[in-house]
């Protein structure tokens, strides 16, 4: 059907939600919105689906959520009975419609007769990764937009194993998805006859406290902790999300007490109305943390987003201002402590083996090396590290040490199957209090790592290409860049091309080998000054993303190259767009 038939079954629905039917009479005279909203259905994939929020079958909102629960419900009624007994554990952040969200999956998935285990509030996402593992729960709901702005929410998929869903399962939970046309015919249960007869369980304390004790196995050096971590100075901002519920008990259990919340930041706000971005990869996410720990002379300051998977962090300098770190620095440091911590111990596994994706720093690798450990590339998303984490459990052939991805996300101990910004910033404060103990801060800790290992410098960017014809542009632009291949960048030749949407890699003399890692719409250039640029559409946003990693003797060099890469990525982008 043509958008405009879509927009009228819509506005025809005798039930339809008030609030919902006064969202549609709202853009009755706005064609771009209504276009927008029912051209197309939203996108469903191995992460679920993300989107903003308003009617329409492209948009979030109760009826898409039902349908995407739909999906999930046919999907578990194939498997035995026993497999969907296990049940679904669901929980959500502190967007708005979130809470609306994930009752209205239980529900769905309630007449089915599928046990949902619903939080009692918001929790972050690695919470509910690890409450699918310990519930053993056959799959999980995450409703969350992550680090998107306010007008932004999704639904996020996760299987048995506490890992975002693997691609054969989500592929057929995408076909049921889509496989439910009619979005107002999707039957739903009464929820009060769902409470009655257990179908749809309230969780919380019950999940938090198993939680906390893990993550306080994350504690390496405890004597340090409790020398220098009750008088180190730390800030903490949960970025009006679900830190807020968990991150204070996290640190207090791990023995730091010198710490407060950011007051403004730690208010549930749906509006994130301290911040343009709740996303702590920008700096004014910092803003408000870095005039408090002016005020109060902290040490180090950390920023979780609203869902908690994803961590950023300012460290006080000589002169009182603060440095961000960038998230391949927060990796790093995290990584270089741990491997050292395990050597000087006597328990660093002669198998074990560190993961991280494509599109992040190579001093990892570096780091990895100098401690005999071996570095595995997988690509963009955290479920293919949660993939080697399985593997090696089952195998027995690896350790699992650290895994991690340059866009803020960081996994400790694998009893979480997602990027646990929780567990990072437990662990973060200990590196922290360890330098500080020396003497030193976290800044300069990444200086000891450079003169070590040499200057390192990535930065990722990106092209928007919103509207109905986003796509078409985003696959136009990728197939510029493999049909008119540039030859060089900046000068400096392409020695190798890696393109994953085939699996291939193709040196300069032409001479091709296969890559071993599953086919994806990415290409990454390897230039003959070690460079490396890779591009990729986003799994999530209309916007295709540009990653430039490169290094050099110091830092100014490093820089200047890093310049140099961007300036005619950009000139060939232009080109070609």
């Amino acid at each position: 059907m043509s958008w405009q038939d879509n927009y009228q079954v819509w506005q025809q629905q005798p039930t339809m939600i008030p609030y919902i039917k006064h969202d549609l009479d709202a853009i009755a005279n706005d064609d771009s919105a209504k276009k927008a909203a029912f051209s197309a259905p939203m996108s469903f994939g191995t992460a679920g689906m993300r989107g903003v929020m308003g009617p329409g079958i492209g948009q979030m909102n109760v009826y898409t959520v039902r349908q995407a629960t739909e999906g999930v419900a046919r999907y578990l009624d194939t498997l035995d009975d026993a497999t969907k007994q296990q049940g679904v554990a669901i929980s959500f952040d502190s967007r708005y419609h979130s809470r609306e969200f994930a009752h209205e999956a239980a529900h769905v998935l309630g007449a089915h007769h599928i046990p949902s285990f619903v939080f009692d509030d918001m929790r972050p996402t690695p919470e509910l990764s690890f409450a699918v593992r310990h519930l053993h729960t056959a799959m999980g709901i995450m409703i969350t937009a992550s680090h998107n702005p306010k007008q932004y929410n999704g639904f996020k998929i996760y299987g048995p194993d506490g890992g975002q869903m693997p691609p054969k399962a989500s592929d057929m939970i995408t076909d049921f998805v889509r496989s439910a046309k009619d979005v107002f015919a999707i039957a739903v249960a009464d929820e009060q006859a769902l409470r009655a007869n257990k179908t749809l369980q309230i969780i919380g304390e019950n999940v938090d406290q198993p939680y906390l004790q893990n993550v306080e196995s994350v504690t390496i050096n405890h004597d340090l902790v409790q020398s220098v971590g009750k008088t180190m100075k730390l800030i903490y901002t949960p970025l009006h999300g679900t830190g807020k519920v968990i991150g204070e008990r996290a640190l207090r259990g791990a023995g730091f007490q010198n710490f407060t919340m950011v007051p403004e930041q730690a208010i549930a706000d749906p509006e994130f109305p301290t911040v343009p971005f709740p996303n702590p990869e920008f700096a004014q996410a910092f803003d408000m943390a870095i005039a408090l720990g002016k005020k109060e002379g902290a040490d180090l300051l950390v920023a979780t987003d609203p869902d908690a998977d994803r961590l950023g962090a300012a460290v006080r300098q000589p002169d009182g201002e603060y440095q961000l770190l960038t998230g391949n620095q927060i990796a790093s440091i995290l990584l270089a402590y741990i491997l050292k911590a395990r050597k000087q111990a006597g328990q660093l596994p002669a198998n074990g083996r560190v993961v991280k994706s494509i599109v992040s720093t190579e001093l990892a690798t570096k780091i990895a090396a100098a401690y005999g450990v071996e570095m595995k590339n997988v690509l963009t998303g955290f479920k293919f590290i949660a993939e080697q984490i399985h593997e090696y459990e089952t195998s027995g052939d690896h350790t699992f040490l650290f895994g991690f991805e340059e866009s803020y996300g960081y996994l400790i101990k694998p009893f979480v199957r997602d990027k646990d910004a929780i567990q990072s910033t437990v662990l973060l404060a200990e590196v922290a209090a360890d330098y500080k103990q020396r003497g030193m801060t976290l800044y300069d800790g990444i200086e000891e790592l450079y003169a070590t290992y040499g200057y390192f410098a990535e930065k990722t960017t990106f092209e928007e290409f919103p509207g109905v014809d986003g796509a078409d542009q985003m696959a136009h632009l990728m197939s510029e860049f493999r049909e008119n291949a540039p030859k060089s960048f900046a000068d400096s030749k392409i020695e190798t091309v890696e393109d994953f949407s085939t699996s291939t890699k193709t040196e300069a003399d032409g001479t091709t080998s296969t890559i071993d890692l599953p086919q994806s719409n990415v290409l990454k250039y390897w230039l003959s000054d070690g460079t490396w640029i890779c591009i990729r559409p986003s799994g999530t946003e209309p916007k295709v993303k540009f990653y430039i990693g490169t290094s050099d003797q110091t830092d100014a060099a490093a820089q200047k190259r890093l310049a140099g890469y961007e300036t005619a990525l950009k000139q060939y982008v232009d080109s070609v767009k």
